[in-house]
């Protein structure tokens, strides 16, 4: 199936709904919740919400885990090599690199982010303003530390904040 990144027109949907939702990534381990950063990072916000509401990343496996580093996952192939079929241009901002930061994978090319997104198990404050910081955990730091590298996420839905 062919995806397509958020278009012009679906943008400030996307955006808005950011500010009032949550992403719950359920895994075998328990889950991990996060919020968006809307206004820091709309197209990254807006481009998960919409794989997330078409099922992309339901089934997929964290192909990456760097104890003490990040855990990584969104790709179809499953090696850190493939993506949705698109490239978003980056949205560098000032959201530093804290333990629970969510952001967005990309190759040597700063405007090649797609799908593969991770979440820091410490502070990494070195990646700060060199990759897309999209989300931030609000709960789940316990399943957080769990992730093994293989472990799928069964479902990723989005919901309201705070359920």
């Amino acid at each position: 199936m062919a995806r397509t990144p958020p278009q012009a027109d679906e943008l400030a949907e996307y955006t808005e709904r950011a500010r009032t939702s949550q992403v719950r990534i359920a895994t075998d381990k328990g889950d991990m919740v996060f919020t968006f950063f809307p206004d820091d990072a709309p197209m990254h916000c807006a481009a998960f919400l919409k794989l997330a509401d078409d099922g992309f990343y339901n089934g997929l496996a964290f192909h990456r885990v760097e104890p003490g580093f990040v855990i990584q996952g969104g790709d179809p192939e499953g090696d850190g090599t493939g993506g949705p079929g698109y490239r978003l241009k980056a949205e560098f901002n000032d959201k530093p690199h804290l333990r629970g930061t969510v952001a967005m994978a990309r190759a040597s090319n700063p405007d090649s982010a797609g799908s593969q997104f991770y979440v820091c198990l410490n502070d990494a404050r070195f990646l700060d303003k060199q990759y897309t910081v999209f989300g931030q955990l609000s709960d789940g730091y316990e399943t957080l530390d769990a992730i093994r590298r293989g472990d799928k996420m069964t479902s990723v839905t989005v919901e309201p904040k705070g359920t």
